[in-house]
């Protein structure tokens, strides 16, 4: 499919200026702040305010807080406070634009084999891809670290590198991965640029992926036609692997993956090109390719995606929140099945809301800006 004209050389010119115009929007959250939910009230809490850059976290078995900063740097928070002390046998990672050390994920079964996975962008031939390493945390190091997963090909490019992990119910891992700027690679079998991926834990190829006895496929690949999924998350009601990706000025979607499926970009979407505001691809819809179970149009660039099962905020149970780093707020959906039926915005000015987990206490914890926050239930 041709790229429209002059859109790819607009991007990619104004896109270092857009990235910097984003970073200058880092507002200091307030603590203290009330929404009026229904049919409580909850307040943030900043706990760690001097973090760099961070881009994703998970809470180990102990309560403990592991913090990837974009920089390479993976940090540990013991009882609300951030060590000065780093993670070490952190991989090598290139911390250019959009690439870095990105997400993290601790095995289904982490108490009993101790393995986390880090996905991060990494230098090879050809410049710079995702990869995902597996590694033991002993002490303050990284032990028994392999790489299980390195995106093919590698290319010059600094955008859209993804890089989610989620696990499924089955153990299967599942990595996101962007079109890195350049969209036509998104509907590529034969690359993994604009993909989910699925794995077993240690990097194995399933005998049942969808292209899996397809010569001219990669046998890793699931899903394909994505642009940038900086969300994974597994709906723990009913087993399903959803995810958000990034749309072009509009057309942020939610997905459900399944096996096979061609979610459609760059020939289809909701987005316009960047400035010029012209159509891309062929329109909304097309035979074949997935529509979005939900988009958002002007874009909230989300980020980050959990779905809540606690009770410590009345009535949101079962409900969904997404990051938005664009309006720097966090996005609360309320679900009827798999359909979105209600939208909310709680809070203002937080920073770029790049991720949002479920703690072990039940609450809900956001890395916004260079913090770490915590959503409290107000007194009463």
């Amino acid at each position: 499919m041709p790229r429209p004209a002059n859109s790819h050389s607009w991007q990619t010119l104004f896109s270092p200026l857009l990235l910097c115009f984003g970073l200058l929007l880092n507002l200091p959250a307030q603590a203290g702040q009330n929404f009026a939910a229904d049919p409580g009230k909850v307040q943030l809490k900043p706990l760690v305010e001097n973090l760099k850059e961070p881009w994703s976290m998970t809470f180990l078995p102990d309560g403990r807080l592991l913090v990837t900063e974009k920089s390479g740097k993976l940090r540990m928070i013991e009882n609300g406070k951030l060590l000065q002390q780093t993670i070490a046998n952190v991989p090598e990672v290139v911390d250019r634009g959009q690439g870095g050390l990105l997400d993290i994920a601790l095995h289904p079964q982490y108490a009993e084999n101790g393995w986390l996975y880090l996905s991060y962008s990494a230098k090879g031939e050809g410049g710079s891809g995702t990869e995902v390493m597996r590694a033991k945390l002993k002490g303050m190091q990284l032990t028994d670290s392999e790489v299980i997963f390195r995106q093919a090909p590698k290319i010059n490019s600094n955008k859209h590198f993804g890089s989610r992990l989620v696990f499924d119910r089955e153990g299967f891992l599942y990595i996101t991965l962007g079109d890195r700027g350049e969209m036509e690679r998104a509907q590529d079998l034969a690359q993994h640029i604009g993909k989910v991926i699925r794995l077993h834990d240690d990097g194995r190829v399933p005998q049942d992926n969808p292209f899996a006895n397809n010569p001219d496929a990669l046998p890793e690949i699931y899903s394909y036609g994505h642009r940038n999924v900086q969300g994974a998350t597994l709906n723990p009601f009913n087993g399903k692997v959803w995810t958000h990706e990034h749309g072009p000025q509009g057309g942020d979607e939610i997905n459900i993956v399944q096996a096979g499926t061609n979610f459609g970009w760059p020939v289809i979407t909701y987005g316009v090109n960047y400035f010029t505001g012209t159509k891309i691809g062929e329109g909304t819809k097309k035979p074949g390719m997935a529509q979005p179970l939900y988009k958002w149009v002007p874009s909230i660039a989300p980020s980050g995606m959990a779905f809540y099962t606690g009770d410590a905020y009345p009535g949101w149970k079962n409900h969904l929140f997404v990051g938005s780093l664009k309006f720097q707020t966090l996005v609360k959906l309320t679900l009827d099945g798999d359909k979105v039926v209600k939208e909310e915005r709680l809070f203002e000015n937080l920073g770029r809301v790049r991720d949002v987990r479920q703690g072990p206490d039940g609450l809900l914890y956001l890395l916004a800006g260079n913090k770490l926050l915590k959503l409290e239930p107000a007194p009463r």
